[in-house]
């Protein structure tokens, strides 16, 4: 099985021991826009990592517990098969074929309240 890759905004955890456990690939700092509804933040910095398969469900786990709690994140990443999306106590390990499964994982981040738009990760939306 390859390698996940993924996005993880390191504004979005109470607790980042856990990015000392991940393969930081690229650093990014975006300003933030009205549009990303975070007006609580003036700038995100974004993480693209890769994740071994033997560790993906392992990190998973530990980064939803370490998303901050007082506003609604995810995070993801994703390899041929599976793609791991993550909210605050909630991991969705979804088989990348299942229409159902992404369907599912995004109502739940809607239910949340994070912007339709930022909840990217689903096959019908195209970037």
């Amino acid at each position: 099985m390859s390698n996940f890759n993924g996005v993880i905004i390191k504004e979005s955890l109470s607790n980042r021991d856990v990015l000392e456990k991940i393969k930081i690939i690229k650093t990014k700092v975006e300003k933030v826009t009205e549009k990303h509804k975070t007006p609580w933040l003036e700038k995100w910095t974004v993480f693209s990592v890769e994740i071994t398969p033997d560790k993906a469900a392992k990190i998973a786990t530990e980064l939803s517990r370490h998303l901050e709690s007082a506003h609604n994140w995810y995070a993801d990443f994703k390899n041929d098969k599976f793609h791991f999306i993550i909210f605050r106590n909630k991991v969705f390990r979804v088989e990348r074929e299942s229409k159902k499964q992404y369907d599912e994982a995004k109502r739940y981040g809607i239910l949340l309240g994070i912007p339709e738009y930022q909840l990217d990760f689903h096959p019908d939306v195209k970037k």
